[in-house]
């Protein structure tokens, strides 16, 4: 059975200390143990990991987070329901608007969860990036199913 990887990136309105930081950190905890309830298998730590140049330019402070995920549909409900929806909702109050169009996260199928890195995380979002959505890499716009054919998540 096919896993999913999702890779998302943003930036911190304020600096790590400040209170509105904070309450990013809090709220995001709590979507974190609603995230383990809801098909999260894996959550990768950024600690020791060197990030692409792009990635640390910028005002904010970097936030990036890879996990892996049951299915696509089990990644789609919790993105799109509770305490995460509503964080969603309030994403402007803790991160930077990006000027330009930003893609802020990219999504593939793996087979298991030892196949999932930063490394690959950063080449799908490059490749999202240079050559648009694929069964390689995609969002939830644009969605593949494992065999690589267009689906209509729901």
């Amino acid at each position: 059975m096919a896993l999913v990887s999702i890779y998302t990136v943003g930036r911190l309105n304020h600096p790590y200390y400040h209170p509105i930081s904070r309450e990013f950190y809090q709220v995001g905890n709590e979507v974190f143990s609603q995230a383990t309830k809801s098909g999260l298998i894996e959550a990768f730590s950024t600690e020791g990991v060197s990030f692409p140049e792009e990635t640390v330019k910028g005002n904010g402070s970097p936030i990036l987070t890879l996990t892996v995920w049951r299915s696509l549909q089990s990644l789609y409900r919790f993105t799109y329901s509770g305490q995460h929806i509503q964080a969603l909702r309030d994403k402007s109050k803790w991160i930077e608007q990006y000027p330009e169009k930003h893609l802020s996260y990219v999504v593939w199928w793996t087979e298991k969860v030892e196949d999932v890195s930063w490394e690959e995380a950063f080449k799908r979002y490059n490749y999202y990036i240079q050559h648009g959505p694929s069964h390689f890499a995609f969002d939830f716009k644009h969605t593949f199913d494992e065999k690589g054919e267009r689906f209509l998540i729901k």
